[in-house]
């Protein structure tokens, strides 16, 4: 069950600390009635200081054409790579966009919205970040209207219900990868060179989970054939042929050390 017009004292919370959200609020007219959005000049800057963003299995094949979707800890959280370092998103441009030919995340475009369990009354809350900066008094998109959701809140709403089911379906492909044991361990390792192209010592840029091509094909045919009858296969590939994307966070490494003079390759 879902719900958008919590009252004030309802105190379904969000578990944990969820990336991006400051003050994350259940939505309800009768706090944030004459609240309403404007446009800003930088829409993504809030991205712009973390290195990985959550990612759904769904988005997998159009991410892996920009970054590397790796999982991370010890549930297997597929992110998508997007800094060699904390604090450093490489895709976010100074003027607070993504670069024009990368890939943006479904976990961004829902901000400031997000769902929020709550356990009593056995619910999904929406609420609404009310740290983001663009969400203000009088806003051009208003929240509500005559006390009721807004088209724009609306459609927020529909978005964050795709994104819980998706969140679901990308929990049972990592379970089923899990059970299946096909994840390894893997080290994403840069080689800097010197101006003659001499070869440096290699440094360790992360450590993060992914599958094993060699643990895949040792699976019996027919759950080969499982995998790709209910489209696991398919995500799997496409996971393998992101991790080629290493190389090209490298690259805008350099790039951007070139054009602030920082140390390029300290990661």
């Amino acid at each position: 069950m879902t719900d958008t017009t919590a009252a004030a004292n309802d105190q379904a919370q969000l578990d944990g600390n969820v990336l991006f959200y400051s003050k994350p609020e259940p939505l309800s007219a009768e706090m944030h009635g004459a609240l309403g959005v404007n446009p800003v000049d930088k829409p993504y800057a809030f991205v712009g200081s973390s290195h990985v963003v959550p990612m759904t299995v769904t988005e997998f094949a159009p991410a892996a054409l920009s970054y590397p979707v790796v999982f991370l800890g010890d549930n297997k959280l597929p992110v998508a790579v997007m800094g060699l370092r904390q604090g450093e998103n490489l895709y976010i441009t100074p003027s607070g966009d993504f670069r024009p030919e990368a890939y943006i995340p479904a976990y961004v475009r829902r901000y400031p919205f997000v769902f929020a369990n709550d356990q009593q009354q056995q619910r999904m809350i929406l609420c609404i970040d009310r740290g983001a900066p663009f969400i203000t008094e009088g806003g051009q998109a208003p929240l509500f209207v005559d006390g009721k959701p807004s088209d724009y809140v609306n459609q927020a709403m529909e978005f964050c219900n795709n994104f819980e089911q998706e969140r679901v379906r990308t929990e049972s492909f990592v379970k089923l990868l899990t059970d299946l044991d096909l994840f390894d361990v893997r080290e994403a390792v840069f080689t800097p060179r010197d101006e003659n192209g001499n070869a440096g010592a290699p440094q360790k840029l992360a450590d993060y989970f992914a599958v094993s091509e060699e643990k895949l094909k040792a699976l019996p045919a027919e759950k080969l054939a499982e995998l790709r009858d209910n489209g696991a296969l398919g995500q799997i590939y496409a996971h393998l042929i992101s991790l080629l994307g290493w190389d090209r966070l490298i690259a805008l490494a350099f790039d951007r050390a070139r054009t602030t003079g920082e140390v390029a390759g300290n990661a």
